[in-house]
């Protein structure tokens, strides 16, 4: 295992101890012990700056499953390597500020952080992963440790309906996700992310890309929170404040941009990925845009604003994979600059919401409400606070000298850029691009407005808090301030990031489009007299007009419903789920035996049925039919009349006997056949059965004569009759099938081999003990744990305990 393993598994590891350690450790707040680990881990990653900044890429591969090309690869570029920073950097941030956010003696820490530890390595497994499977697992281990955080106060009902719909929605996605692996693997033979790459143009041909594609995407916008699956994304704001900051800011929301990042090499250049991100993105940053400005509830701001920011970022991306159309190094040159600005935006964003999420926890911490309505006029109580939130607010509404302003102006370049896009059918729909940005960024600044104006300014209303107010502790401002300096930091001095960060990530999601086109970027707070500026002030002139108007348009009714509307869908769609559910359970269920052998029997001959009239699989062929004795005959007369003479005998004794004796003439069959194993153990397993029913059922009643309805007869009759003959097709169409001499049965292979590597003469033995070992040691393990269960109800008895 190598140090790249190790250290997306060090998070796991270190996760299984996190129990002894609480224990142990009773006056010292087990934060202190985890935040050792991503501060190492984050040192560790740093380390492999020098070699992606070179262009150079790490890989380590470890063994899984190789005979399904299923390994465990480690894959290190750029890109990979930003995520790991943000994921390892700010989760050191997020574990310091917990320390002092969650109180030791009423929170059950052992709890959260064994549940934010697994995120962390889940996480790192999604990023670092060459082979899609080894993906998807971590993928899917995000949303169950996503879900185990939000749910940790789990004494709230919004606790565990915000972790529901988190799980059904994004699962969801990754179902869909490995639906779009495994056609991927359907083409190109791997699941290797190098080598799907390698075979983009043979998978582009493919019947299956579109579909594919698709698929994938659901996974990254159900992940991702985009519209119309953003709505899980403000309920899980019922986790506590470092939950939020981490998870829904900073690392899991960006989970499916990393996805669309890191697959636009394999699906980029196509005129759907172009519609289908940047639609989906652009309708995602408007809708979440408005619907931020409805809340009144800070984290719900924060939560809305989230999503709109990722739409930001996914429509950038999408437009920047026509950079993937053109063999133009020009052209190349002017869409990959769309990617740059999303990698960009995706860095600020992760500074600057990360620090508006810790200063709204602290808001919360201090006063004890989230709500606007009640706060106000904390810019002198809590100054330290106020500073770095103006600082993050400042930046998410692209005001300079920060560095969002950089972020908006270049998302307000490529949007102009791809109004005049000449491919794709672009025309005049590309108009739309610049126009929706605009106008989202407009509501952005008034969201932003009005979390600052109302939290901040104003008369401090003492009389809505039931305790004096004062600033957070020092501890718990650390990582807020870190961050917001940051945001200072990357707005005055952007260009620090260009070449170590921003152009290597960027090279790994446009690996086709050379590095040229990208390394000479020059981020920078001016960009002169522009379209762009003139953008930005009317969105300032805009946004301020529609604060200064506020008391005229939040009375109506449109403002006071907070809830997003599509909501309910959600709701009716799930609560129409468990009552459809419960209706077929309950037709199912019904505790007769009959009724379940008879759903099962009309399974069997429905798929059955399908598959051989699909694969039109019937076949007959009587040429090597030997010769059937007389006696033969008569024996299978018996077996008929005793079978048939079952339904109409209401004695049981004479019932067991008659089952009896069907059963030894399977036993005499098997002997005439020349199966002697199969006719010995039909005759032990007879004998005990008789016997055993035998000795029950003398202590029963006497049979009472049912009344079955004449159509229930019909339907058991043909059910009954409708199995025979598929099985009887089944057999006669197997047999004639091994008569085919363009078909080699696998018996040929036992009987050349049942002595060379079974090392035994008896075939049915050896494959049982040999070949099929595993299946005949799960067998024995289940028939142990019956034994088991057996014992110790038997010595439960025996002790006079209760009658289970």
């Amino acid at each position: 295992m190598s140090s790249l393993h190790v250290a997306i598994m060090a998070p796991f590891l270190l996760a299984i101890l996190i129990p002894v350690v609480y224990l142990y450790t009773k006056k010292i707040h087990t934060g202190w012990f985890v935040l050792l680990l991503p501060s190492l881990l984050f040192a560790y990653f740093l380390s492999y700056l020098p070699n992606t900044s070179g262009g150079d890429t790490i890989t380590s591969t470890m063994s899984w499953v190789p005979s399904l090309g299923i390994n465990f690869t480690a894959y290190v570029d750029g890109l990979s390597l930003l995520f790991a920073l943000l994921i390892t950097g700010i989760g050191a941030l997020v574990v310091l500020y917990s320390i002092f956010y969650l109180d030791k003696g009423k929170e059950r820490l052992h709890n959260f952080y064994v549940y934010l530890l697994m995120f962390m390595g889940a996480m790192l497994g999604v990023v670092l992963s060459d082979n899609l499977i080894v993906l998807y697992i971590f993928w899917e281990l995000t949303s169950l440790a996503s879900s185990l955080l939000i749910s940790y106060w789990f004494h709230r009902k919004g606790s565990i309906y915000g972790a529901q719909k988190s799980m059904l929605i994004t699962v969801f996605g990754g179902f869909a996700m490995l639906a779009g692996f495994c056609l991927i693997y359907g083409v190109t033979g791997t699941f290797s992310i190098r080598g799907i790459i390698d075979q983009a143009e043979v998978l582009a041909g493919s019947a299956i890309f579109l579909p594919a594609m698709i698929l994938i995407l659901l996974g990254a916008f159900t992940k991702s929170a985009q519209f119309p699956f953003h709505i899980w994304l403000p309920d899980a704001m019922e986790a506590p404040t470092p939950v939020s900051a981490y998870l829904h800011s900073a690392t899991m929301v960006k989970a499916g941009i990393y996805l669309v990042a890191r697959l636009t090499p394999v699906f980029g250049g196509a005129s759907e990925w172009f519609w289908i991100i940047s639609i989906v993105g652009l309708v995602t940053l408007f809708y979440g845009s408005i619907t931020a400005v409805r809340q009144k509830d800070l984290k719900g701001i924060l939560a809305y604003s989230t999503i709109s920011q990722l739409g930001l970022i996914m429509s950038l991306l999408g437009v920047g994979s026509a950079a993937l159309y053109f063999g133009d190094a020009d052209q190349q040159a002017l869409y990959a600059a769309a990617v740059v600005t999303a990698i960009f935006h995706l860095i600020n964003h992760a500074t600057f919401k990360g620090s508006l999420f810790m200063t709204a926890g602290i808001i919360d911490h201090e006063t004890g409400t989230r709500d606007i309505r009640q706060l106000g006029g904390l810019m002198t109580i809590l100054p330290i606070t106020f500073t770095v939130s103006a600082v993050g607010l400042a930046a998410m509404a692209g005001l300079p000298p920060f560095n969002g302003f950089i972020s908006k102006e270049m998302f307000f370049t490529e949007m102009l850029t791809a109004a005049e896009m000449d491919i794709f059918s672009v025309g005049t729909w590309g108009l739309l691009f610049p126009v929706v940005a605009w106008v989202a960024s407009i509501f952005t600044f008034l969201y932003c407005s009005i979390l600052f104006f109302k939290t901040f300014t104003g008369r401090f209303k003492s009389e809505n808090f039931s305790h004096k107010i004062h600033e957070a502790p020092i501890g718990m401002l650390i990582s807020p301030v870190i961050l917001g300096s940051l945001v200072v930091v990357f707005g005055l001095f952007p260009n620090i990031l260009s070449q170590s960060i921003i152009v290597p990530a960027v090279s790994g999601v446009l690996e086709v489009v050379p590095v040229s086109a990208v390394e000479g970027i020059n981020l920078t707070l001016w960009h002169g007299l522009n379209t762009e500026l003139m953008m930005s002030l009317g969105v300032i002139a805009f946004g301020s007009l529609l604060f200064l108007r506020m008391k005229k348009w939040e009375t109506l009714e449109i403002y006071k419903r907070e809830r997003d509307p599509l909501h309910w869908f959600y709701d009716r769609g799930l609560d129409g789920l468990i009552s459809s559910s419960q209706a077929i359970t309950r037709a199912q269920m019904t505790g007769r035996l009959r009724d379940y052998f008879v759903y099962m029997s009309a399974f069997l001959i429905l798929l059955v049925g399908f598959t051989f009239w699909y694969s039109n699989a019937w076949l007959l062929d009587t040429s090597n039919l030997a010769e059937v004795p007389i006696f033969m005959y008569m024996l299978t007369l018996v077996f008929i009349a005793a079978t048939l003479m079952i339904p109409f005998i209401r004695n049981r004794m004479t019932l067991i006997i008659v089952a009896g004796i069907v059963g030894y003439l399977m036993a005499l069959f098997f002997a005439i056949l020349r199966a002697p194993d199969l006719a010995l153990t039909q005759l032990l397993i007879e004998t005990v059965t008789v016997v055993l029913l035998m000795l029950a059922f003398r202590h029963l009643p006497e049979m009472t004569k049912e009344v079955t309805k004449a159509s229930t007869k019909m339907i058991n009759v043909l059910i009954s009759s409708l199995v025979g003959v598929v099985v009887t097709v089944v057999a006669i169409s197997a047999y004639s099938l091994g008569t085919n001499a363009n078909f080699t049965s696998i018996s040929q292979f036992f009987i050349d081999n049942t002595y060379e590597l079974g090392g035994g003469t008896n075939m049915v033995n050896v494959i049982l003990v040999d070949f099929r070992s595993l299946d005949t040691i799960l067998e024995v393990l289940v028939l142990a744990v019956v034994s088991l269960a057996v014992i110790m109800l038997v010595k439960h008895r025996f002790k006079g305990g209760e009658d289970v």
